[in-house]
């Protein structure tokens, strides 16, 4: 079987709740300061690589996917090519030196997560990030096809979701990392019931407890962003969504029905098509209904992140559109 190459561009964040660069930043200061005393809460290179079963995914894979990216082979002992792979990619994550995580999944004693995968054959290769699962590629791959993915998804993993690895001391004990204890904030406590209510379904109270962070602290990133994102699933419940987009198509020049079919293309992924929609409606429309576009597509550039090459563009082209 001809391997199948990740593709990461349309990738949306839109279940996170971190600002990438707040994230980023947090997470290097981590590594200077570790390395600053002189390996704490390092691990060994042996724990780049690990066994995982369906017991310990959660706290292995999901968990762990927050602060490293996690490439998941899956193997089993019979699979000749399997054993040509598996070495490589140990190897590589050594090399690679904390950028990655391993984890290695024996597909005949845990069934049920090569079914969650959508695994069809083995070797299979995915990645977690962020608690995001990403197809890399399928059956056997050459040594520089599997580092151009690598190195994409170690690009994306820091970029877009500001993780950048773990720290790697050669001399630190195999699985004698301590484990990491983060500091409270003044606003976890609201933030932590905000994702608590989007998990629950409730909109509205996920909305309240952004908003409550912000009013006391306006230039939160991690609540700016979370607010968009609950306002705009606020938006689209109930939405639909043929209507939607028959009253979009029949009225080209309308705001308001251009908007609501933005919004849904962006829940859906379309993020191109979201974008594209509002700035062309910008250039057909005029005065009150022209500012009503423009501030849409603003929340929804927030929505997406400020660094996504995708807002970048279609910044320009607002630009265009307006001037």
């Amino acid at each position: 079987m001809q391997p199948r190459n990740m593709s990461m561009s349309g990738v949306v964040d839109l279940a996170a709740v971190k600002a990438a660069q707040e994230a980023k930043a947090k997470a290097e200061q981590a590594r200077a300061e570790a390395a600053r005393q002189g390996g704490g809460g390092a691990v060994s290179p042996a724990d780049l690589v690990i066994d995982v079963d369906e017991a310990g995914f959660e706290h292995e894979v999901l968990q762990r996917s927050a602060e490293v990216p996690v490439v998941i082979d899956f193997w089993a002992e019979w699979c000749q090519p399997c054993k040509q792979l598996s070495p490589v990619l140990e190897r590589l994550a050594v090399e690679y030196n904390g950028r990655f995580l391993l984890a290695k999944i024996d597909v005949d004693a845990n069934q049920m997560l090569m079914q969650q995968f959508g695994v069809q054959g083995i070797p299979a290769v995915f990645a977690v990030v962020a608690g995001q699962a990403l197809p890399l590629f399928q059956g056997a791959a050459g040594e520089a096809q599997i580092r151009q993915t690598l190195d994409q998804l170690v690009q994306v993993a820091e970029q877009r979701f500001g993780l950048t690895g773990l720290v790697v001391d050669p001399d630190a004990e195999p699985g004698g990392a301590p484990a990491e204890e983060i500091p409270v904030g003044p606003y976890d406590a609201l933030l932590e019931a905000a994702v608590q209510a989007l998990d629950a379904g409730d909109l509205a109270g996920a909305v309240q407890a952004y908003q409550n962070v912000l009013s006391e602290d306006p230039g939160h990133p991690e609540a700016q962003l979370g607010l968009a994102q609950a306002e705009l699933l606020q938006r689209v419940q109930g939405m639909d969504p043929q209507r939607v987009r028959r009253d979009a198509a029949e009225k080209p020049a309308d705001a308001a029905a251009q908007i609501a079919a933005a919004d849904l293309d962006l829940v859906g992924g379309h993020v191109e098509d979201a974008f594209g929609r509002l700035i062309e409606t910008v250039r057909r429309t005029a005065g009150d209904d022209r500012d009503e576009v423009r501030r849409r597509l603003l929340e929804l550039f927030e929505v997406v992140g400020a660094e996504d090459p995708r807002v970048i563009g279609a910044r320009r082209a607002l630009a265009r559109a307006l001037f």
